[in-house]
């Protein structure tokens, strides 16, 4: 069956997430956290991409990101994966894969779920019952989007900076919405977006993506068609 061809328009945001294969650890040790971070780093400026949130998990990766350059996320997550796993692999002497085939990926509406997506990414450590607060987990952007801290790697979006013209008073209301994890519909709603491949939006976002790309971009219905019965 061939793969469905990546949607990635120039100036819209996607959520990324690549997973290890069956599961399996990706990060063993803070050097293994620190090495794909500065690849990260290094290819997202190499293929211009911007990256706005992350967390690096022991199994699994979560990137909010925005290409300014055609096929640039593809490009990206191709030389980063390719780079950690000759890593990875020569220093635990292993053999192989490592990811879980292609990264997955969904577009991201700016104005209603940018955000959002912005608190599921960085929530990821507080749901996984790592740490009680998303501050206490090092490898994530929470540190610099909510308490200030210098990053490289990092470029803000514009709806993140338009909370408030001053940084503190930024922080202090990103903070404020971390209070609360996210509702249970909007992190399935997430999940789905992503594992399909398609969008996290509203109807009307969904229908200006389709008639910039020509891809459909509502889920299908399942089950047979219904047929109508015709008197002969």
């Amino acid at each position: 069956m061939p793969r469905s061809p990546r949607i990635c328009p120039i100036g819209i945001p996607q959520h990324v997430i690549q997973r290890g294969n069956n599961r399996h650890v990706c990060f063993t040790s803070e050097q293994d956290f620190k090495t794909y971070a500065g690849w990260l780093k290094e290819y997202s400026r190499k293929f211009h991409v911007e990256i706005h949130a992350w967390v690096l998990m022991t199994n699994h990766v979560h990137l909010l990101c925005t290409p300014q350059k055609a096929n640039a996320v593809s490009l990206m997550m191709q030389s980063l994966g390719r780079q950690y796993v000759r890593y990875f692999n020569y220093t635990y002497k292993r053999t192989g894969t490592l990811w879980e085939g292609r990264f997955k990926s969904c577009l991201v509406q700016t104005e209603e779920y940018l955000i959002q997506l912005y608190r599921y990414i960085e929530l990821n450590p507080v749901r996984a019952n790592m740490v009680n607060d998303p501050a206490e987990y090092v490898w994530s952007s929470y540190q610099i989007n909510a308490l200030g801290k210098a990053s490289q790697l990092c470029t803000p979006h514009q709806v993140y900076l338009s909370i408030s013209n001053d940084p503190q008073a930024r922080q202090s209301s990103y903070r404020a919405l971390f209070q609360h994890q996210l509702d249970a519909k909007m992190i399935n709603d997430i999940r789905q977006a992503t594992n399909k491949g398609m969008v996290i939006g509203s109807d009307k976002f969904k229908d200006q993506i389709e008639k910039l790309t020509g891809n459909s971009m509502h889920p299908k219905k399942m089950g047979r068609p219904f047929k109508v019965k015709v008197k002969e």
